[in-house]
């Protein structure tokens, strides 16, 4: 076992960091170094309606290999409140021993939470070797204090990837955010077993510019936020939601099948039309959307989706288009190259 002093060397590198997959594997690798551990994994909490889900971010093993998530879909995620250690730690916000196994190969394990502003938002799970007794307390805390001060940093960094109005991902994270995506589905399109597609959304609010000349520009903002609000509870943990600025959104759908990013699209559609905007009544939303391809360039897919939104503008507003839909059905010309000269920085 390193010394604490070792530790916290390490944890001083990690803060370097920016990237929250190189957070992840910097932190595993520290504690799987500092304790000698049978397993480290690293977990992130996902809202999925009234559950919250498990996924395996990263588990480095007892011969230090480097093991990647488990899913790229909801299907078959484990709950948290089926695994007991998981969710008291979860509740009680402390960390939380556990047995794992039985007889000779019985293991001793230790699971942390990695706080947010509101609570747990992902665990970490040390597991010893058979034989071994729990962590010590003094390493307790050492470990809980270390996370602690990660989780001040994640804030910082997560502070500097939101739009200040909406909260929401903000337009300088999405070139980074974008290419995680290409590249896991790259990797993915070698394993059919795992394969999932993701899709790409433009999200445009109907009239926008009516809105600010009528009612003027804070209750202008106050649709944006509502709206924002209300994407956040139509789409799930996994799916990624930006503000490229003005009345313009941009989700990243992780919805496998082209039926499920449809109606989780049509889900926000209704709901912002259904929903009473103060003093304001009314408003709608037209989206375009596109599958995102193996070496699509985030250009190409916004070009695309856009291509979808501009039909569905044209042709009444307050609808969801599919690009392919659009190109299968002859009603858009098929574009081979991007012509959309768009800046994500």
């Amino acid at each position: 076992m390193r010394s604490p002093s070792e530790l916290i060397e390490s944890f001083a590198g990690t803060t370097a960091q920016r990237d929250l997959d190189e957070i992840d594997l910097s932190v595993a690798r520290l504690l799987h170094d500092y304790v000698e551990a049978r397993k480290v994994a690293v977990y992130r909490l996902i809202e999925d309606g009234e559950n919250r889900l498990v996924q395996q971010r990263l588990l480095i093993d007892r011969d230090g290999h480097e093991h990647g998530p488990q899913r790229n879909s909801f299907a078959g995620l484990p709950r948290l409140i089926d695994t007991p250690h998981w969710y008291e730690c979860h509740m009680t916000r402390d960390a939380v021993h556990y047995e794992a196994g039985t007889g000779p190969d019985q293991t001793m394990g230790t699971v942390f939470p990695l706080l947010g502003e509101e609570g747990a938002v992902g665990l970490i799970e040390i597991e010893l070797d058979p034989g071994r007794d729990s962590l010590q307390p003094r390493d307790v805390r050492l470990i809980a204090g270390v996370l602690n001060l990660l989780s001040n940093h994640l804030a910082v960094l997560d502070y500097g990837q939101r739009d200040t109005l909406t909260g929401l991902l903000n337009r300088k994270t999405f070139e980074q955010s974008f290419e995680k995506i290409l590249e896991r589905n790259r990797s993915l399109s070698r394993d059919r077993s795992r394969a999932a597609s993701c899709w790409f959304a433009v999200v445009d609010i109907d009239r926008f510019k009516s809105v600010n000349d009528r009612f003027g520009h804070l209750f202008g903002d106050d649709v944006l936020l509502l709206l924002a609000r209300l994407m956040r509870q139509t789409f799930r943990g996994s799916d990624q939601l930006f503000r490229f600025g003005g009345e313009e959104f941009v989700i990243v759908l992780d919805a496998g099948q082209p039926e499920h990013a449809e109606a989780a699209l049509q889900r926000l559609r209704c709901r912002v039309a259904e929903e009473l905007f103060p003093q304001i009544g009314q408003v709608t939303v037209s989206i375009g959307y596109t599958r995102i391809g193996q070496s699509d360039p985030a250009v190409t897919c916004f070009d695309r989706a856009d291509a979808a939104l501009y039909y569905a503008k044209e042709n009444g507003r307050n609808q969801v288009r599919c690009y392919e839909t659009l190109i299968e059905s002859g009603q858009l010309a098929r574009r081979e190259e991007s012509t959309t000269n768009v800046e994500f920085f």
